[in-house]
């Protein structure tokens, strides 16, 4: 059975400013015998109107963010941005992946269906406005996780990592917007385009950013970028 353990009750609060991120195990009973662990960060104002629902982004880390120090997922993207923006405006869960898994394993993809079900439930979570995104194994993880519950997500941005091509025909509800370094030989740009191209062809929603410069690292440049943000909020699943 999947063991994760949602525990509310802060164990870690690291306060930058008015930023608050935290540190948090899960206690949900579920399929598999995994142990999860996440980042969680409300904005300043949540506490203060107990009316107002928000919009949330689920950040899936890389490769070498795996195992069970949540330290090292605040190295890189949306977790790294809420420690030093005051004012960001989104619910934020960044979740840890254990170091025997990448995020496209069904055990992950189960894990994270419980995870954001679990959120939604217990905080004030507008769900028309929930969004999915990802860095490398994380922007491999962001297809993944969209083609399993393409329900649950207003809108996807995977970074540098490709997906099942397979999968097309689930996503055409969902706008995408795929970024990559032209230059990357870890994921190379063909993983992005095979992607853009199945999902174009099935009548699919996609807006492609290729940096002709960078190579592996197109995800600094993309989160430090608030047009990814004015994008996301323009996104709205009506279905939820």
């Amino acid at each position: 059975m999947i063991i994760l353990r949602f525990i509310i009750a802060v164990l870690v609060l690291n306060t930058l400013g008015n930023s608050q991120q935290r540190k948090i195990k899960l206690d949900i009973m579920d399929k598999n015998d995994i142990s999860l662990n996440y980042l969680f960060y409300l904005p300043e104002d949540y506490k203060d109107d107990k009316e107002k629902k928000w919009p949330m982004i689920l950040f899936l880390h890389g490769m070498g963010e795996r195992g069970d120090d949540l330290e090292l997922v605040k190295i890189h993207g949306i977790p790294k941005i809420v420690n030093s923006k005051k004012d960001f405006s989104f619910i934020a869960v960044s979740p840890q992946c254990p170091i025997e898994f990448v995020w496209r394993d069904k055990e992950m993809l189960i894990a994270l269906e419980s995870l954001l079900l679990k959120l939604v439930k217990n905080f004030r979570i507008d769900k028309s406005r929930v969004y999915a995104t990802g860095l490398s194994m994380g922007g491999r993880g962001t297809w993944a996780i969209a083609a399993y519950r393409p329900d649950l997500f207003a809108a996807a941005a995977p970074i540098c990592g490709g997906g099942d091509s397979e999968t097309a025909s689930r996503l055409t509800k969902l706008p995408f917007w795929v970024f990559q370094g032209a230059l990357d030989t870890v994921h190379y740009p063909e993983e992005s385009e095979i992607m853009i191209k199945a999902l174009k062809n099935k009548g699919g929603e996609v807006r492609y950013t290729l940096y002709p410069e960078l190579h592996h690292d197109s995800w600094t440049i993309t989160y430090d970028n608030p047009e990814l943000y004015k994008w996301f909020l323009s996104k709205n699943n009506n279905n939820n």
